[in-house]
């Protein structure tokens, strides 16, 4: 259903500039610095040629076929344009331009979706910031390109998804494909190449069809949805920004519930949860334990658990025999505390002793690595024992600098990392189903 949007065979970019700052000049130089491979045509009647590219007056004179249309003119002239491209046969439209529901003009919104019902075209828009698939490195976007990964964001902020796209981007978070929907026109189904699918929704028009999408999708992989508009003073702003209503917030908690998503209350946790998940799988239960060398950190790990509904129990005395190993300034309790003079085959032994029964459902390793302790031998064991044991593990391995290329290994071997003992903890509920 989406490939017209995110493989297409060509892609006429119509508002093409030729003014380095322009909107028009900066997609069209995205889609061609990224690498895409399909063919590209630059739609503008005063140049013939814009980076590179022949220019085109209209979508019309272009000779070969055209799959996809970004949009960026004024809106005064959307239907005409709209027209011209269900004419050309081309499949799907991004619109970039504003100016519709968003600013009280919704009947120029719903002319544009007629004339494109009328030609079978599927719209994504107006009053968005594009599309990217990175599989394809197809950066249809006025935002900044991004890594690769297996999580989608789908936005109806624009200006919120470009600012994410750039954090994500610091935080070593890859996508598989971004879409920014504006007006609420896009559509999102099953994708073989996302795991994860994110989204922020301000409001929506249809919500029984919003619903009944969301829950089919989160049959087949995890939803996370983020909800703006949630004060009065929110729902005001979302009036002028989308031209959507907000909506009562319980009655969206409640449709969020019942269709099995995930709620977010921050974007940060929402990407968190989803770097969770891409990492590990979901289970059970709800007994967490905490292994760390640095006893303030871990405690705050639990008290975030706890806050968060999960247990934190002390060890079963099988368990706590299986520790006696361990020498007498180290704490056996929960959160297990090796002190700075833990080792990394000690992390090995005393994770192995504490999984060793389903006694705990998940475990989250906290690890501030002291001088003299090689933070990657830490790293290889804890993996060592997540795979024997396919338990959820999360780690936070702490003092950025020291653990820099530390966390890359991580995650390699399948453990992600969060830099902070709230972060970490917030980001294991997604796996934990409690009994």
């Amino acid at each position: 259903m989406l490939d017209s949007f995110f493989n297409p065979r060509s892609v006429a970019v119509i508002g093409a500039s030729t003014r380095p700052q322009s909107l028009g000049h900066v997609l069209l130089k995205n889609i061609v610095e990224g690498g895409y491979e399909g063919d590209v045509y630059p739609i503008n009647p005063s140049a013939d040629t814009i980076l590179g590219l022949r220019a085109y007056p209209s979508i019309l004179d272009v000779e070969a076929v055209v799959d996809l249309a970004i949009v960026m003119i004024p809106s005064t002239v959307i239907i005409e344009v709209a027209r011209q491209c269900g004419e050309k046969g081309v499949k799907a439209l991004v619109v970039i331009s504003a100016g519709f529901s968003e600013s009280g003009n919704a009947e120029l919104e719903e002319a544009l979706i007629a004339e494109a019902e009328r030609w079978g075209m599927r719209v994504i828009g107006p009053n968005c910031a594009g599309i990217i698939n990175t599989s394809n490195k197809l950066y249809a976007s006025i935002e900044s390109r991004i890594s690769t990964g297996k999580i989608a964001f789908v936005t109806q902020s624009g200006a919120l998804g470009g600012a994410v796209l750039a954090w994500a981007e610091n935080e070593g978070i890859g996508f598989s494909k971004f879409a920014s929907y504006g007006n609420a026109r896009a559509h999102l189904e099953s994708d073989e190449e996302t795991e994860v699918i994110t989204l922020y929704v301000e409001g929506v028009k249809d919500g029984r069809k919003f619903y009944e999408a969301t829950k089919r999708v989160a049959r087949i992989k995890p939803v996370i949805v983020m909800k703006g508009g949630l004060s009065a003073a929110g729902s005001r702003a979302v009036q002028s920004h989308t031209g959507s209503l907000a909506g009562n917030s319980a009655i969206y908690m409640a449709a969020f519930k019942q269709a099995g998503v995930t709620y977010a209350n921050t974007i940060e946790d929402m990407f968190d949860m989803a770097k969770a998940l891409i990492f590990q799988g979901r289970v059970s239960g709800g007994r967490v334990v905490v292994l760390t060398n640095s006893g303030g950190p871990a405690v705050m790990v639990a008290d975030e658990l706890e806050e968060l509904g999960f247990s934190v129990p002390a060890p079963s005395p099988d368990i706590k025999e299986r520790l006696s190993f361990l020498p007498g300034f180290t704490s056996v309790r929960n959160p297990v505390d090796l002190t700075a003079q833990g080792s990394p085959e000690n992390y090995a032994k005393v994770l192995e002793a504490l999984f060793s029964e389903d006694y705990y459902d998940a475990g989250i390793v906290v690890c501030v690595p002291p001088l003299g302790l090689d933070a990657s031998e830490v790293a290889e064991a804890l993996a060592g024992v997540e795979l024997r044991h396919k338990k959820p593990i999360i780690a936070c391995f702490m003092a950025r600098e020291l653990v820099v290329e530390v966390v890359p290994l991580l995650e390699r071997r399948g453990i992600p990392n969060f830099p902070t003992p709230k972060r970490a903890a917030r980001a294991l509920r997604v796996l934990l189903k409690k009994s």
